[in-house]
């Protein structure tokens, strides 16, 4: 269905992100915070980046896609109204899942199956388990898989989708339990997931809003952090 800027999606700033490193989301949603309403961009990548539409809505934007050829989609993106991101330099969720441009270094086509994939199990709009759940789940898969460093980025995601440090004492009392004493002193102890979890839990027993909380999570377990990130290290893209 054509949209009422549809006409205009010509004159919007191109922004190819086919050929930038690192993660160069940040430097994105900064320039489309800048954005005025009724104002627009035109981002070009080498598969469809769904991920990139719920945090771009989080901003007020509508958008629309299309596939000009193999390895090369225009999204154009309108702002309709001004809205506050919910994460500061993030958009609607904080840790997106950036390791997708490590697949679209592989192969272009790689990349596209895997961000549907992804769409798939995190992208649905009536999912009937709920993200915070699924999240969690996802949380306990990676301690169990000894993929500590998926784990701790599903605890912030947990964390800012609402999930209460009650429910993270249970849950990591259950990884005592199923993986023995042992491995959580020598593994989990001493990682970036107990680590992010015990911020949180000493921030909160502060009387520190949730907000607050967040944002000195994000400073100490975001992307910057070399146990949480998962683009190549080096120098990172900080402009579109």
């Amino acid at each position: 269905m054509a949209t009422e800027w549809e006409n205009k999606k010509g004159q919007f700033d191109v922004v190819d992100v086919r050929e930038l490193s690192g993660n160069f989301l940040p430097g994105l949603l900064n320039k489309a915070g800048q954005i005025e309403v009724g104002d627009g961009m035109c981002v070009v990548q080498s598969f469809e980046p769904i991920p990139l539409y719920s945090a771009m809505a989080d901003l007020g934007f509508e958008h629309l896609t299309e596939k000009v050829a193999d390895g090369e989609y225009r999204v154009y993106f309108c702002r309709v109204e001004k809205k506050e991101t919910s994460f500061t330099g993030v958009g609607d969720m904080p840790l997106k899942p950036t390791a997708i441009l490590n697949f679209k270094n592989i192969d272009d086509s790689l990349a596209d199956i895997v961000v549907k994939f992804w769409s798939l199990i995190w992208g649905q709009e009536e999912p009937v388990i709920d993200q915070k759940t699924k999240l969690l789940l996802s949380l306990a898969n990676g301690v169990g898989a000894g993929r500590l460093r998926q784990a701790t980025r599903e605890l912030v995601k947990a964390y800012a989708l609402g999930v209460s440090v009650a429910e993270l004492d249970e849950l990591f009392s259950m990884f005592v339990w199923n993986g023995g004493v042992g491995t959580f002193a020598s593994e989990i102890g001493p990682s970036s997931l107990f680590g992010a979890y015990q911020l949180i839990k000493t921030l909160e027993n502060k009387g520190k809003t949730r907000e607050e909380v967040m944002t000195a999570v994000m400073e100490a377990y975001g992307e910057k952090n070399p146990e949480v990130g998962v683009v190549p290290h080096g120098k990172m893209s900080t402009e579109a």
